[in-house]
């Protein structure tokens, strides 16, 4: 059978399955190429909107595949929105394994048996070598990676967990394996396939564009003004909305003022207890509150249609973070509003939060122990032995794994690769390379700041920040509707994703264009707009 007769069989198998199981007649533009292509044993990186159904891309095959499905998720209350949905299209049965429950061992046991198709489990339990060897004598057939960004060391919200989902994938026997994400600028999904692993890649990328969200930025001088403006807003606003702040304290007072104005409305952040949180999310989901108020750790993995407005408070590190949060509102396809409250003083916080820089004394130390030890250094030993704590070791661990000073085992001790660098260079390394993280973060930070100061398409500027093409005026957000945005000029001199080079920064690549002006996100300092008329007077692009 030719290969147009065997792609039309399995497609023909995962249409009937999605149907007989999820009750799903159609599949959506991108989920049947990247299920095909893991159905025939490839890896897939799967870039969707919110919203678009990446879940299905893993959820279908999994059914067709011979063995049971690894999902990785960070967060527990997706795991169970998930476990619960797989329950009721009664698909093969799935379990969650996480801090918050109890019998791990019991349900990996349902697992190795053959009695439970999916296992859902954070990224920090496949830190455990028991849980690895456990899954590992199961026999998976399908791995899926669930905000497959958090893998970036580049990406808007790295977690250092995900640095060592490739090494649990070859040590599951790399079965097929699907990356998920609904946010990735084109060196952010280069990063997620060689940070994971991939082989025999498909990428796809399905628009990013969502037609239906209304952007705007209100622009504010005194923070009361912005305060009671916000207020005023989201009271007087119908349908279900989330309004983002960038402090714990604001969530607070921002939901206290709402509830004075007759809104059901609660607040939601980090660091209230687990219980709170889950009433929160709860009542959310189910229709009890008509606002929460929150931090950027509200909302990833929420899944619920009709939320018609997304306000921020302050503008977030990022348009990744900020794309991702807006994309929460709308999700139904009818009409929704993202609005971002703009003061540029508040963007100060969000460089404060980037300024943070590399402990070099506790590198120091921890690739010194290493080396002397000559062997393996459990990680536990070496955290008990510094006194620090495991998010401070692991950064300074992460960050000279990639200077290539450490190596972590399959049980996840640390040891000095044969041939690397000795302590003091190892550092030098370790630093140029946090040094250029921070410089990407705070030029994300600025390119937050063009999106809230720009007079051109607001939506333009998203898509072409993100790599997608946007060549024309959307008509619907606030510059547009206003007449302040210009026509783009498709000709000019730099090509879309053309891969140029800076006689000072170095390599990059145009993410876009306006008459007067282009966007370069370079390897080694991130987002810089360039005047075009000084980058032609100058010489300051080359093509390469």
């Amino acid at each position: 059978m030719g290969i147009r007769g065997r792609f039309g069989s399995r497609a023909g198998r995962l249409r009937a399955k999605a149907r007989q199981v999820f009750g799903w007649r159609e599949l959506r533009p991108g989920q049947l190429e990247a299920m095909t292509h893991l159905m025939k044993g490839g890896d897939a990186l799967v870039v969707m909107p919110t919203g678009a159904g990446k879940s299905a891309v893993y959820q279908v095959p999994a059914l067709l595949l011979d063995g049971p499905t690894v999902v990785v998720s960070p967060l527990i209350a997706l795991q169970r929105d998930q476990v619960a949905g797989l329950a009721e299209a009664d698909a093969g049965g799935a379990v969650a394994i996480n801090s918050a429950q109890s019998g791990g061992k019991d349900l990996l046991e349902g697992v190795r048996t053959g009695r439970t198709e999916f296992v859902f489990l954070a990224p920090e339990q496949l830190t455990k070598p028991e849980t690895v060897e456990r899954l590992r004598a199961a026999r998976p057939s399908l791995i899926a990676i669930d905000e497959a960004h958090c893998v970036s060391a580049w990406g808007h919200d790295f977690r250092p967990d995900y640095l060592r989902l490739g090494q649990v994938i070859e040590r599951l026997g790399h079965p097929p394996v699907v990356a998920l994400t609904a946010t990735a600028t084109p060196a952010v999904r280069e990063e997620i396939v060689a940070a994971l692993g991939l082989r025999d890649v498909r990428q796809v990328v399905r628009g990013f564009d969502r037609p239906n969200l209304e952007l705007a930025v209100r622009r504010f001088v005194s923070d009361d003004d912005l305060r009671r403006e916000l207020v005023r807003e989201a009271a007087g606003r119908s349908g279900v909305g989330l309004v983002y702040v960038a402090t714990r304290r604001a969530t607070e007072e921002y939901a206290a003022e709402l509830r004075e104005a007759g809104r059901r409305a609660e607040p939601y952040h980090a660091g209230m207890k687990a219980a709170d949180r889950h009433r929160v999310h709860e009542m959310f989901r189910d229709g009890g509150l008509d606002v929460v108020v929150a931090t950027s750790a509200f909302g990833m993995g929420i899944d619920k249609p009709d939320v018609r407005f997304v306000l921020h408070a302050a503008p977030p590190e990022s348009p990744d973070s900020y794309y991702q949060e807006i994309g929460r509102a709308g999700r139904d396809g009818d009409p929704a509003a993202a609005v971002l409250f703009y003061r540029p003083e508040d963007l100060g916080l969000r460089r404060f939060f980037a300024a943070g820089r590399a402990d070099e004394e506790l590198t120091l130390r921890i690739a010194t122990l290493v080396g002397e030890h000559g062997g393996t250094v459990p990680v536990r030993e070496l955290r008990e032995l510094l006194d620090v704590s495991a998010t401070r070791l692991t950064r300074a661990v992460n960050l000279l794994e990639r200077a290539g000073a450490l190596e972590v085992t399959a049980k996840g001790d640390l040891r000095r690769p044969a041939g690397g660098p000795g302590p003091e260079r190892a550092v030098e390394r370790a630093v140029e390379l946090d040094e250029t993280r921070r410089r990407i973060d705070e030029s994300r930070i600025e390119m937050m700041r063009a999106y809230a100061e720009t007079t051109g398409c607001r939506r333009r500027f998203l898509l072409e920040y993100f790599g997608e093409p946007y060549e024309r005026l959307c008509g619907t957000c606030d510059t547009c509707r206003a007449g302040e945005a210009e026509a783009p000029e498709s000709a000019g001199p730099f090509e879309m994703h053309a891969r140029v080079r800076h006689s000072a920064w170095g390599p990059g690549t145009v993410m876009s264009r306006e008459f007067d002006r282009v966007t370069v996100l370079f390897d080694e300092v991130g987002y810089k707009t360039l005047l075009l008329e000084a980058v032609e007077r100058e010489n300051l692009l080359v093509a390469g």
